[in-house]
């Protein structure tokens, strides 16, 4: 696992491939580098519409997450995690891209909306749960999921997305 250093230049190259992307395809498009807590960068079309994209990266096999920053989810007594639904979405037209770094010209990306990502990660901790009768082995107040290339497999180079 990348930690610092690695882990700033990982998520700038992400920010930054993407803008490139983005420009490419049209888009007026600048970063804010981690200042703005709900998306990383904004993008403008022709018609002078934004949007707002949250950008993940990574040099490894998962994206990871917190369920319980994207579910409702309750414990009981013995560590039995029930997930009682989905949060709302706070800025429905959030743009989600992923990308996995490869290599020069190899970058993967995947460009979906939020609510899809959240159908993703309710249907990865549902189905890890469901393994376990509803309790972690390790940790049972743990909400850590992760969500994979395969995961999103379907939205790869889904730039058309953004005409949405």
């Amino acid at each position: 696992m990348a930690t610092g250093r690695g882990m700033q230049l990982t998520k700038q190259f992400g920010e930054y491939s993407v803008c490139a992307e983005l420009c490419r395809r049209g888009f007026i498009a600048t970063t804010f580098t981690g200042n703005v807590p709900e998306f990383d960068i904004l993008a403008i079309n022709d018609k002078r519409e934004n949007k707002h994209i949250q950008v993940k990266a990574i040099k490894s096999s998962s994206w990871q997450f917190d369920a319980g920053k994207f579910l409702d989810i309750s414990f009981s007594s013995n560590g039995i995690q029930t997930i009682n639904g989905k949060k709302p979405i706070q800025d429905p037209n959030l743009i989600c891209v992923f990308v996995k770094l490869v290599s020069q010209g190899k970058d993967e990306f995947y460009i979906l909306r939020f609510e899809e990502l959240q159908d993703i990660i309710y249907k990865n901790h549902r189905s890890c749960l469901s393994k376990y009768q509803g309790r972690r082995p390790r940790k049972p107040n743990s909400m850590h999921t992760a969500v994979s290339p395969e995961n999103l497999s379907k939205y790869r180079d889904n730039w058309e997305r953004l005409k949405d």
